[in-house]
């Protein structure tokens, strides 16, 4: 299956090999803006030196510019290598389709088909899109974040690893869960579909026999069963926000309070403090787009 898919991007390799490259050196740019920000507010702001907060000042000005023109040229590519990948797959669904038998058809149900060429593909295309510019986007920033914090302060950085540990478990059994579901959602799409071609295309048939109260029913069954799916499935994963604003929150309390120690210690400065708070937020945010991810591929 994988083979067959990764046939369909042909035509769009450049595209597809690019966007990676593209995002990695945007998330480089990213990472690198707050430990320049330390140095502006330590040896600029802090020591009263305005020739050192004009020079990191052009510096972070410079990066965030260069960041702005690797994300518009990896929305770029990521956008043409994705919609073209879908443009190829349903090209070849088509002309597969055309090669069944009439026991095929029968076997696979118009609904089915349909669904597989329209809901399918579009949450293939938008997989496709995900893993060329998130998936390098999210676990590339956690590593450089990471190892951020290590470079400016090894012992602050074991909040971050206490924070990361609670996420994950929490993530994983929220994504494990909401996996399962997801994948019943899809047997339902059918069930909908199904009734609504089942009906138009027999709507003679359905007013000759007054059966419109009976098709009433039975698509709002299979509206109602898509529904609660849907409703289960979400509600599992509002769970991340609030887990995640308590892990941050969590995270922000206790660089607050050790490192105000390390502070009054002179062990640590301000600036240095500050960029542990934004890269608190790209590591917690970093693990949330993997999980996302993982949604999405399932």
């Amino acid at each position: 299956m994988l083979k067959t898919l990764v046939h369909q991007i042909k035509g769009y390799q450049t595209a597809a090999i690019l966007t990676p490259v593209w995002t990695a050196l945007e998330v480089l740019m990213d990472v690198m803006i707050p430990y320049v920000t330390a140095s502006l507010i330590d040896k600029g702001i802090n020591a009263g030196d305005l020739q050192n907060v004009y020079f990191y000042g052009a510096i972070m000005l410079g990066m965030a510019l260069m960041s702005l023109v690797f994300g518009m040229l990896g929305g770029r590519c990521s956008a043409y290598a994705s919609t073209g990948f879908a443009a190829n797959l349903r090209s070849a669904m088509y002309r597969n389709i055309q090669r069944l038998a009439f026991s095929d058809i029968d076997k696979y149900s118009t609904a089915g088909l349909v669904t597989r060429m329209t809901t399918d593909v579009n949450s293939l295309q938008s997989a496709f899109q995900q893993l060329m510019g998130v998936s390098v986007r999210a676990p590339f920033k956690l590593v450089l974040s990471i190892l951020m914090c290590l470079m400016i302060d090894a012992r602050l950085s074991l909040v971050f690893l206490v924070a990361l540990i609670i996420l994950s478990f929490s993530l994983y059994h929220i994504i494990s869960r909401v996996a399962k579901l997801f994948q019943q959602v899809f047997v339902k799409y059918d069930e909908l579909n199904q009734s609504v071609q089942e009906n138009i295309t027999g709507i003679r048939l359905v007013k000759a026999f007054v059966r419109e109260d009976y098709e009433n029913k039975k698509f709002v069954k299979a509206a109602e069963n898509l529904y609660k799916l849907y409703v289960k499935a979400e509600s599992l994963m509002a769970w991340n926000h609030p887990i995640m604003n308590m892990v941050v929150y969590g995270c922000i309390i206790a660089l607050s309070w050790l490192g105000a120690h390390y502070i009054v210690e002179g062990t640590l400065t301000t600036g240095e403090l500050t960029s542990l708070f934004t890269y608190v937020m790209s590591i917690l945010m970093s693990l949330m787009m993997l999980s996302m991810i993982f949604v999405t591929l399932t």
